[in-house]
């Protein structure tokens, strides 16, 4: 038989994957898998769980939120060793399950998983650390790791955007230099005042669709080596920052106070160490950092 390990937060979402554990089971076994179940115990778990994994396994099955998604493919690229990965969201906003468009139902999310075909995805290197699809920093970046399960489980959407609301007052700005490199080798250099910056590899942020899907009209690729750059610059005064805001409330560019652009790798430099998110998980202070796209480095499940 072919062989498949499943790994799951019992935690993400409201916990739904309990209701759902043995239909998921049986759809593996009925596709000739042997599953090997196992829940994660605890923040990091899932990592290890992959960097300790048997190179027997065919398929690795992951439920739960993007961050348990991180943590699988991180442990895969600390591994050394490609397995290919099916995902069954479970979390909150299941922003990168959007972006491929994997069910939101878990039935069928793991009916894609034994009958749907590999995509090959990139993923993003932040220094020794790597993230799927985003990493981000500055305005409501610590929203999505500072925001309680429990108000997730309830709230959905609206307990990122009641605790978003809380940080308006505080903004705080970060003089950055920012080196990138595009597709054709070409160097770009900006050194401005931000007060949000994110590197994407996706559709949707924070359960919305990406303002980057605006900006590049549709020509975001998961595939193609390449991240999309969003920064926002420092307001001068307080209409500046209403024009900022009604942007993002419509997901859309004002070049005026943003920059957007597609890099195959950037250098973020700054006097000030700054807090970083990747993939919705604290991602640790920085004064400096490099983020290289590895091209098709995740092979994944998807529909046909």
């Amino acid at each position: 038989m072919k062989k498949a390990l499943f790994v799951f937060n019992p935690h993400s979402g409201k916990g739904q994957i309990k209701n759902h554990l043995l239909e998921i089971v049986d759809i593996l076994v009925k596709d000739g898998y042997e599953v090997t179940v196992y829940p994660t115990q605890g923040r990091g778990d899932a990592s290890r769980v992959m960097r300790e994994r048997r190179k027997s396994y065919e398929l690795i099955v992951c439920s739960g939120g993007d961050g348990t998604l991180d943590e699988i493919v991180t442990g895969m690229m600390q591994s050394g060793f490609k397995t290919t990965i099916g995902y069954i969201p479970a979390g909150s906003t299941n922003d990168f399950a959007n972006s491929l468009k994997i069910p939101s139902t878990m039935k069928k999310a793991a009916e894609v998983v034994v009958k749907g075909t590999v995509f090959s995805c990139d993923v993003g290197r932040f220094n020794e650390d790597v993230f799927v699809y985003i990493a981000a920093f500055g305005l409501f970046t610590e929203v999505s790791y500072g925001t309680r399960q429990e108000m997730k489980n309830m709230l959905g959407h609206m307990a990122y955007i009641l605790e978003g609301v809380k940080h308006l007052q505080n903004i705080k700005s970060y003089h950055l230099k920012v080196t990138s490199t595009s597709e054709n080798g070409e160097i770009q250099v900006i050194e401005d005042d931000f007060i949000y910056g994110m590197v994407t590899n996706s559709y949707s942020v924070g359960g919305f669709k990406s303002i980057a899907g605006n900006v590049f009209k549709g020509k975001i690729a998961l595939d193609d080596g390449l991240f999309e750059v969003t920064l926002i610059k420092m307001p001068k005064n307080p209409m500046e920052l209403n024009s900022i805001l009604a942007a993002l409330a419509i997901q859309n560019i004002d070049t005026a106070f943003m920059y957007s652009f597609k890099a195959e790798k950037l250098t973020i430099e700054s006097e000030k160490e700054v807090a970083w998110t990747l993939d919705g998980e604290f991602g640790g202070v920085h004064k400096e950092i490099t983020l290289i796209n590895e091209k098709q480095a995740m092979d994944i499940m998807v529909k046909e």
